[in-house]
């Protein structure tokens, strides 16, 4: 009887793989691009490094709402139609999950934090969380990101003080958003900047992205590993599995876990002993966590958090806040480069700001400088540093339509059918650009956009990001909600480096690669480090 068991338990498992295949599906009737593989479908096409191409195409000729193919056949529907996104990210989020393998694998490797949390776990960490990160937050930490951006500053003047040199921007830009992160988040210096130094942590940080996307092909499969046993067990097989990218995976989530529990519990014992012992700290009590575990030690029995997961938020605080504003800023850096007259435009409104206000501009003054405000707005709008995001339908659903697509059958189609189980993948970036909303010139970069009033279909699109009609920093309850950080980080590196240096762009091509946080290399297609060297001479040279 068991080996019959087991029999039809295989046959299950190998007709949920190929089913897709034969099964009719609601989205059958939605045009979409030819299928580039059996197994894969067209994810190498929308994942591969050198995306661009394929996605610009895809929207460009299928528009807001299309059908892609999926690992083993599975239809899944591409989506950026604003009424659509509303729909899944605010009006109906509830039907919807980011997806077991994603949540999976976010448990996995930095634990049971934000990024892992769906349903009331999540909506519990959340409230939580909301509070912390407030303006009012923001403005306490407002010196110490100045401070962090000033040492920055003198750190790259002793380097250009001989005249023009090439500097590694994506490189000096992570080491000042970790630095950011660690101060403001964890109140946990990482990096002095002055000086050449070598940690564990900033760099499994670093690689953390980059490995991850060497098995991105293994995300799916994170939503069986609950089944195959208790973790003492998973983790036995994991250290047997003969592949350098998953072992990789495996040391960097054992340093990330490692050195949050030693910050946690050092930090709580400081909270413990009064807070005249957190004064005398980094971020004195002012930075996000400190802020957290106070307001934990206080809540109600029924609101505390348990301390996994008050341990995973730091490792999910210093992942979501390193790469996605260091390569933002990069970015930043490399449009102000290519286009001088904004670059002086900034550079001068800055050094009047400074004249004003000081160097250290307050964060209502900072925040308020409307030429600072436009480049950081246009450069978050147009080049988003994360591109998509996913989501899972958890019961059977309807995808409502801004406008109507033509069907393969020739009729119209005003809205969509969701399955339970069917996935969808949101292009934030191709919203942000969408010609209908924002203007034929919605692909060129022009700060001066957000100093006029927004375009009429852009208001009556009603676009759900949390901020200026942008898809950037999502929507709904699972939106950024260190935005706000984002932000200062952005404008208070920006406002120490631009009236200092002159960015000029350097002889080698820049390169921009899709991952799941876009970042630079130099040069050849096949450099895969992340660098960015933009050449830089001081202001009155």
């Amino acid at each position: 009887m068991g080996i019959w068991k087991d029999f039809a338990a295989l046959l299950y498992v190998l007709w949920r793989l190929v089913r897709k295949y034969f099964v009719r599906s609601t989205f059958d009737n939605i045009p979409g691009p030819p299928s580039g593989s059996v197994l894969v479908g067209n994810m190498v096409q929308m994942m591969d490094r050198d995306n661009w191409n394929f996605v610009r195409n895809l929207v460009a000729t299928y528009g807001p709402v299309s059908k892609v193919r999926g690992l083993l056949g599975e239809k899944v529907l591409h989506i950026y139609d604003p009424k659509a996104l509303h729909s899944v990210l605010v009006k109906d989020a509830e039907h919807y999950s980011r997806g077991a393998g994603t949540n999976t694998a976010s448990t996995i490797i930095i634990g049971p934090g934000l990024f892992a949390a769906d349903g009331e776990r999540h909506r519990k960490q959340r409230k939580m969380l909301n509070p912390v990160f407030s303006a009012a937050h923001m403005r306490n930490m407002t010196p110490f990101f100045h401070g962090i951006s000033s040492k920055l500053r003198e750190a790259i003047k002793l380097r250009v003080e001989a005249g023009v040199q090439e500097i590694d921007v994506a490189g000096w830009m992570g080491r000042a958003a970790i630095e950011l992160v660690g101060q403001g988040g964890l109140g946990y210096s990482f990096d002095p900047l002055t000086e050449e130094t070598s940690d564990v942590y900033t760099e499994a940080v670093k690689a953390l992205i980059p490995t991850f996307n060497e098995i991105e092909w293994g995300r799916g499969l994170l939503a069986y590993a609950p089944y195959f046993g208790p973790a003492w067990f998973r983790r036995m097989i994991l250290d047997r599995i003969p592949h350098n990218a998953i072992q990789r995976l495996k040391d960097i989530s054992d340093v990330l876990y490692s050195r949050s529990v030693e910050i946690y519990q050092d930090k709580k014992k400081a909270i413990e002993q009064g807070d005249g012992a957190l004064t005398h700290r980094i971020g004195e009590g002012k930075d996000i966590m400190s802020i957290l575990l106070r307001a934990n030690m206080t809540a109600s029995e029924e609101d505390k958090l348990p301390d996994e997961e008050l341990i995973a938020q730091m490792s999910t605080f210093i992942l979501a806040g390193m790469d996605t504003t260091s390569n933002a800023l990069s970015r930043a850096l490399a449009l102000l480069a290519e286009h001088p007259a904004v670059q002086s435009k900034l550079r001068a409104e800055l050094l009047e700001a400074h004249e004003q206000y000081g160097e250290d501009i307050p964060y209502d003054e900072l925040s308020r400088l409307p030429y600072l405000d436009a480049v950081c707005r246009e450069t978050m709008r147009l080049h988003s540093p994360i591109i998509f995001t996913t989501r899972e339908a958890l019961h059977d659903s309807v995808l409502p339509l801004s406008e109507p697509v033509r069907g393969l059958d020739g009729t119209p189609v005003t809205e969509i059918s969701v399955p339970k189980g069917s996935f969808l993948l949101l292009n934030m970036h191709a919203c942000n650009r969408n010609k209908a909303l924002w203007g034929e010139d919605a692909d060129k970069w022009i700060p001066e956009r957000w100093l006029e009033p927004p375009p009429r279909s852009l208001d009556e699109a009603r676009i759900p990001g949390i901020y200026a009609n942008l898809m950037t920093f999502g929507a709904g309850s699972y939106s950024c909600i260190g935005f706000k950080f984002s932000q200062l980080e952005m404008k208070a590196v920006l406002a120490a480096l631009v009236p200092a240096f002159v960015f000029e762009l350097p002889q080698k091509p820049i390169i921009w690669n899709f991952s799941g946080v876009v970042y630079p290399t130099m040069g050849a297609e096949d450099v895969t480090r992340a660098e960015l060297f933009l050449k830089l001479k001081l202001v009155k040279d």
